[in-house]
C-alpha cells in the first residue's frame, strides 16, 4: 500500500483522489459547479440557474437568479473545507460528485434553499422532497417565476 501512495504522490495524485474523493477549499464556478484543487466538480443530481439566467420575483421584477445562486453557494461555503465523493464523470470530463461541508451535503442544501432544482433526469428524484421544502417556503428561485435551467439552456 505504501508503494501505491508513493507512486501516486510522484504523479501528483493523492490517495483520496485515486479513490474518487477530493477535499479542499472550493471556488464557486457557478451555482452547481465547484473547483477544488484545480479540478472542476459538477454537483450530482442538481441543476442551478445558469450564471446569466434571470428569473422574476414575486412582484414580477427581473432579478439575476443565476448569479445569486452562485453567490449564495460561495457565501455558504466560505473558506471551509469541502469534501467531494465522485459519482460519475460528465461529457466535459468533470467529476460529478456529492459534496459536503461541515457535515452538510451541499447538493441537498442548494435544493432546500431554492438555489437549484432536483435534476430528476440524473437523480431519479433523490432531491424532490428538498425541492418541495423550498417551493413551499418560496425560497430562492421559488419566490417568483423561473424557467428550469435545462429548458433555459436548450433555448440559448
Amino acid at each position: 500500500m505504501r508503494l501505491v501512495v508513493v507512486l501516486l504522490a510522484m504523479i501528483g495524485i493523492t490517495l483520496g483522489q485515486a479513490q474518487g474523493v477530493i477535499a479542499g477549499r472550493a471556488s464557486v464556478v457557478d451555482g452547481d459547479t465547484l473547483e477544488v484543487q484545480g479540478q472542476r466538480i459538477r454537483l450530482w443530481g442538481v441543476d442551478a440557474p445558469e450564471g446569466s439566467q434571470t428569473c422574476l420575483d414575486a412582484g414580477g421584477r427581473v432579478w439575476p437568479c443565476g448569479r445569486r445562486a452562485a453567490f449564495a453557494l460561495a457565501d455558504y461555503l466560505g473558506q471551509r473545507t469541502v469534501q467531494c465523493q465522485a459519482r460519475d464523470t460528465d461529457r466535459y470530463g468533470r467529476m460529478v460528485a456529492v459534496c459536503t461541508v461541515g457535515g452538510v451535503e451541499i447538493n441537498r442544501w442548494l435544493v432546500e434553499q431554492g438555489w437549484a432544482l432536483d435534476f430528476t433526469r440524473y437523480s431519479k428524484g433523490y432531491y424532490l422532497a428538498a425541492q418541495e421544502t423550498a417551493r413551499q417556503g418560496r425560497r430562492g428561485i421559488w419566490q417568483g417565476q423561473f424557467e428550469p435551467p435545462w429548458e433555459w439552456r436548450r433555448r440559448q
